[in-house]
């Protein structure tokens, strides 16, 4: 665990495209075409000292994202040089960064320490260790797995619940998304860090902002998008 890589890729300066996510810094980068962002893939895959860092680029149809890690821990000092020199040669091509559509899913099985099954969830999916507890889809397709060791003399009510990682700017306006579409509230005592919902029939989500530093003030050149059906609520 290194974080002092994290908290350092946080206070950096030029690096407002990027989005610390549970599992490291992310940034999508909106353009034209998949031709555009194929090209900008490639544009970047080029960039000196990239090469064999474990990066994880996303070709899609309009937009390319970029991960430099797969896991927030491994946030070190190279990671600050690379996310602008990437961010560079975006703007370069015209690209355009969108921290909105920047997220990750995780999920997070609950269980006391010798119940702890982590071994299990790696060959039923197929997934590989990057931490001694959880488990990560190889080719970066799938959600992480994590697991949540409770006390022993606590009972297990939610097996299971959806970690949801956003932008710090991002997470009250994907809480009033939620609670709009009939979800409500369970605990909001770690606010702004995270918040814990729940649908109608009980089953839990929680939407994470801490990894991106929910309590650091935004840089003046990041904006808050808000879709058409959001009421205004702004991150306080």
């Amino acid at each position: 665990m290194d974080e002092q890589g994290y908290q350092e890729f946080l206070s950096a300066d030029g690096v407002n495209d990027w989005v610390v996510l549970h599992g490291g810094a992310t940034a999508v980068f909106r353009v034209g075409s998949l031709g555009e962002a194929a090209r900008l893939a490639g544009a970047v895959a080029n960039i000196p000292g990239l090469e064999g860092t474990g990066v994880l680029l996303t070709v899609g149809d309009g937009f390319l994202t970029v991960r430099l890690t797969r896991d927030l821990w491994q946030l070190a000092p190279r990671h600050i040089d690379l996310a602008r020199a990437i961010s560079a040669v975006a703007r370069a091509s015209n690209a355009v960064a969108d921290r909105s559509a920047v997220q990750e899913v995780q999920v997070a099985i609950a269980a006391k320490r010798d119940e702890i099954d982590v071994d299990f969830w790696r060959a039923v999916l197929g997934y590989l260790p990057m931490a001694d507890d959880n488990a990560v889809d190889p080719l970066g397709h799938g959600s992480t797995v994590w697991m949540q060791e409770i006390d022993a003399g606590k009972s297990l009510r939610h097996a299971m619940h959806i970690d949801v990682s956003v932008a710090r700017e991002q997470a009250a306006v994907r809480l009033q998304a939620a609670l709009a579409a009939g979800g409500r509230i369970v605990d909001e005592s770690h606010a702004p860090a995270y918040w814990t919902l729940a649908d109608r029939a009980g089953n839990r989500v929680c939407i994470v902002a801490w990894p991106d530093g929910s309590d650091r003030k935004l840089p003046e050149d990041v904006s808050v998008h808000i879709s058409p059906e959001s009421d205004g609520i702004l991150p306080s």
